[in-house]
């Protein structure tokens, strides 16, 4: 699938297949990941991938806003260094590259935000994070039950030319 292609026709996706995915598909992803931008070129970032069931099955319960993760094929916990000065903005790079590249895999994703939410310290405890890094999202990814595009704002409505 062609980059274009795959940013345009992809959407969050709730309902999974629980079949699992591929061990190499998950990490030629977690790859795509690893070669985002971050700030300063720190890279702070750890990906915990999930596919045993119940511990997938654990981060769903805690994650309320996140229960599909439980019948997605994995589930992708984003991790950076705590106190690095763009962790945030170097995470979310790395995740919507994963996004990217799962869609160029027929792959369906949705993302959780997990920094300093309810139930991220639950999930760092679930997942036995050191206490040095913070949880920041958390993708949901597998074969997907429903594709359908909901709506977005059309471009005439959010672009602007040199200037407010």
């Amino acid at each position: 699938m062609e980059v274009l292609e795959a940013i345009k026709s992809r959407v969050s996706i709730r309902r999974y297949k629980n079949v699992p995915v591929a061990k190499e598909i998950l990490s030629d992803i977690v790859d795509c990941a690893r070669l985002a931008p971050s700030g300063y070129n720190h890279q702070s970032w750890v990906f915990v991938v999930v596919t045993d069931e119940k511990i997938k099955g654990s981060v769903a319960e805690a994650a309320q806003l996140g229960r599909f993760i439980k019948d997605a094929g994995a589930c992708i916990a984003v991790f950076c260094k705590k106190g690095e000065e763009t962790m945030i903005e170097d995470a979310c790079a790395a995740t919507e590259n994963m996004i990217i590249a799962a869609r160029a895999f027929d792959l369906g994703t949705c993302w959780v935000n997990s920094h300093k939410k309810s139930h991220s310290e639950k999930v760092k405890t679930i997942l036995k994070c050191p206490s040095e890094y913070e949880l920041i999202t958390l993708l949901a990814i597998g074969y997907h039950e429903q594709h359908k595009a909901p709506p977005k704002k059309p471009l005439e409505e959010v672009i602007r030319w040199n200037g407010f």
